[in-house]
């Protein structure tokens, strides 16, 4: 008799179920997408066009690339991954406010809304993938041999560790409202400092040895060695990346466990 009273979706379940989180996907396609003009389509191709734009425009003063002979194609590499950090770390840094009202259903926790915010970021982004750098081979004529598990690799590098910075700022963001700000602040240099236009190679030695600890470094280059075979970006370690994101991540789950009933009713 008490067991048949014990709901089936308890309101502490902490592990996500799968069929809540494709429930939270669609509802995000819906309300984020569909009532753009486009819908979905457009929210694949405003990032395509942006790239291609910026691509052209640094194509034009950059006439000879640091590898191979496309500039587009050593662009996009680089770029590529890191637009890819900034948008999944925000999406997930805003899961509790996009799905607020909906965590007070007991189906519902705040890891279902996490995760499925990063899930449909990282299947937009594997389509801008695709669809910008085929374009670019195409375009430019390059002929060249990739290195499909290196490139699946920096995509899930950068993927995790947006999913880390994310979940920590999802749990700052909501207890301190001011570290948006800084954290816009901060996160301005990485465009520089993340080895996008430069190789980390080309770098002087003793800014090497400083940049080696941004994780998006080794994210670029693992990403290029996978388009250029004759690039050998020895600095990389994806288990540094791995630590970083997994360290992150389990300090913002851990903190967010323990306040998100507070912090969803800000």
């Amino acid at each position: 008799m008490i067991q048949a009273l014990v709901p089936q979706h308890h309101p502490m379940r902490r592990w996500p179920s799968w069929r809540t989180i494709t429930a939270l996907i669609f509802r995000e396609m819906s309300t984020s997408y569909g009532k753009s003009p486009g819908g979905f389509i457009w929210t694949i191709l405003e990032p395509v066009g942006g790239i291609a734009l910026l691509t052209v425009i640094f194509s034009l003063a950059v006439r000879v690339p640091p590898m191979g002979s496309s500039f587009a194609l050593f662009y996009a590499t680089g770029l590529l991954p890191f637009l890819m950090f900034l948008d999944i770390s925000k999406k997930v840094a805003q899961a509790l406010q996009f799905s607020k009202q909906l965590l007070f259903y007991p189906g519902v926790t705040f890891v279902d809304a996490i995760f499925a915010r990063f899930f449909l970021a990282c299947m937009v982004h594997a389509l801008v993938f695709v669809i910008v750098l085929s374009g670019i081979l195409w375009y430019d004529n390059v002929e060249l041999i990739v290195n499909i598990p290196l490139v699946v690799l920096a995509f899930l590098m950068s993927a995790g560790l947006a999913l880390g910075v994310g979940c920590a700022n999802c749990f700052l963001m909501r207890r301190f409202p001011i570290w948006a700000n800084v954290w816009a602040i901060v996160t301005r240099p990485l465009f520089l400092i993340s080895c996008i236009f430069i190789p980390y190679d080309s770098m002087p030695e003793s800014f090497r040895d400083i940049l080696w600890f941004n994780p998006l470094v080794h994210i670029v280059g693992t990403n290029r060695t996978g388009f250029y075979s004759t690039y050998r970006a020895e600095y990389v370690e994806p288990i540094y990346v791995a630590l970083v994101a997994a360290l992150l991540f389990g300090v913002g789950l851990a903190l967010l466990t323990k306040w998100h009933r507070d912090l969803a009713q800000r």
